[in-house]
């Protein structure tokens, strides 16, 4: 009798293993060849590059923290950008180093059970590996999950990645505990990941209210927009509806619409004609939240591991998913230019701030008498700038956009917290080993940036930014400790 059970406990594991390798062959033949996607972001390339890379880097760090940083620290730029109501991206915002040395950010939103962690698995092949983001057709992903590079595989938890000064993550603490317990972070070692970071956020529930997060959900998502080289705000074919917390993400994207490409997901569910239905159900449900002339780019594919379903436009979804990954690699390989030119559109920020504070004081000290209330006096001057031409003399001497100034209230609550007194003019803040810091910011941005540009890019001429009629450079400083 034993001898009996015995053998039909053989071959009931004979029958299972046979079973499982037939499973197997069936999932080899139904999941997607992912060869096209080292083709298409040029994996296999050399390390050359790389190297090239953190040259600049290092090029880029050391412009900034000898031409900008000072300026921004004499004149306490950073805390202006706190007052501003939309502050955007900023530099320098306890964590600088961070920021310049970052990968490119690709950020994924969308409402929930859309596909954008399935979408993450496909791109780096992580189906079935132990660090797989979690799928399902329920609300499975409640954490902004930060996808990069590390040399092990392995979880880092939001408090960490915040206290850790190497990263570009230690703003966020001012979201609170509750957000930060909300937050993880996965390294691992690969290709992909060694040129960008991906970022997955918690799917848009409509019939839940913000506050029942735990934290400032709208605020946290508008760090990592400001912070976003690349948006993919992702749908299917069964969430189409726009509700209020969709519509407020909208809200959060505006001005960064060359950023934003919409991906119309699972669409080989759905046969042609009732593909072209959804397609234009959803740019009729996004056309009055994207108030622009030229619509963002939109791709129609399915982007999860597994083979297209049969009967579907199988050649246009794989044409759609090249042209993503084409414009993921546009992203990768402008990572340099772009992080460039935001530097430089920040030193330009900052010299136009410290021009202002500066007119601010020598205004003050003209309007000053002996029998003068010193309070009263800036008091006058900060309420009603206009009377004393601060902004416009700025304007007139400098050549500055209008469009680049601050707003008039920010300096406002800028100058109740820093007393006028606490500051030096332009002409003071000269030394004579050093020179002038308008001088060195001056320099950086028309000469030193656009130089690191052209040394990147050989065959491409720097943009005409020479000059001072380009950058807006005002009358020099004068050096006390020099001769003329």
């Amino acid at each position: 009798m034993k001898g009996i059970v015995s053998i039909c406990c053989f071959f009931s594991l004979l029958v299972l293993a046979l079973a499982e390798e037939e499973v197997e062959d069936v999932l080899s033949n139904i999941l997607r060849d992912r060869s096209h996607i080292d083709e298409t972001l040029r994996l296999a390339s050399e390390e050359n590059a790389a190297e090239n890379y953190h040259a600049a880097i290092q090029k880029l760090r050391k412009i900034y923290h000898s031409a900008v940083k000072p300026m921004e620290q004499a004149y306490k730029y950073n805390e202006l950008r706190a007052h501003e109501i939309s502050a955007g991206r900023t530099l320098g915002d306890g964590n600088t180093d961070g920021e310049i040395t970052s990968k490119p950010m690709v950020l994924f939103l969308g409402p929930w059970s859309v596909g954008k962690s399935s979408m993450i698995n496909y791109l780096l092949g992580l189906k079935d590996s132990p660090y797989q983001l979690y799928t399902g057709a329920e609300p499975t992903t409640s954490e902004f999950t930060v996808i990069m590079h590390g040399e092990k595989t392995r979880s880092i938890e939001g408090i960490v990645m915040a206290a850790d000064s190497s990263r570009s993550f230690s703003p966020l603490e001012k979201f609170g505990q509750s957000f930060l317990e909300k937050l993880i972070g996965i390294e691992m070692p690969h290709k992909l990941l060694e040129r960008v970071t991906f970022v997955d956020t918690p799917g848009i529930i409509e019939n839940r209210k913000q506050q029942e997060r735990g934290y400032p959900f709208n605020d946290v998502c508008q760090w990592f927009i400001d912070r976003a080289d690349l948006i993919f705000v992702t749908f299917d074919p069964t969430k189409l509806d726009v509700g209020l917390e969709l519509e407020m993400l909208f809200r959060q994207l505006k001005g960064r619409e060359s950023q934003i490409r919409i991906i119309l997901n699972k669409a080989d569910n759905l046969a042609t004609q009732d593909l072209m239905r959804v397609y234009g159900a959803l740019f009729w449900s996004l056309a009055p939240l994207i108030n622009v002339t030229e619509p963002p780019r939109v791709y129609v594919s399915s982007f999860w591991p597994y083979d297209y379903a049969p009967d579907t436009s199988r050649e246009l979804f794989k044409r759609e998913e090249i042209s993503l990954l084409e414009d993921l690699n546009q992203v990768i390989e402008n990572r340099m230019e772009n992080k460039i030119a935001f530097i430089r559109q920040h030193a330009i920020r900052v010299r136009i701030h410290a021009l202002l504070v500066d007119r601010y004081v020598q205004t003050f000290k003209d309007k000053m008498s002996y029998f003068s209330d010193p309070d009263l006096v800036f008091k006058e001057i900060v309420d009603d700038p206009d009377k004393f031409f601060i902004f416009k003399s700025i304007l007139a001497k400098t050549n500055v956009s209008k469009f680049d100034l601050p707003n008039r209230e920010a300096y406002q609550d800028f100058f109740g917290v820093n007393p006028i007194g606490s500051f030096k003019s332009l002409s003071a803040q000269c030394s004579y080993s050093g020179g002038c810091l308008l001088d060195k910011i001056e320099k950086a941005i028309t000469s030193e940036l656009p130089g690191l540009l052209s040394s990147i890019n050989p065959g491409k001429a720097p943009p005409g930014l020479s000059s001072c009629e380009a950058t807006g450079c005002g009358d020099k400083p004068k050096n006390r400790y020099r001769k003329n």
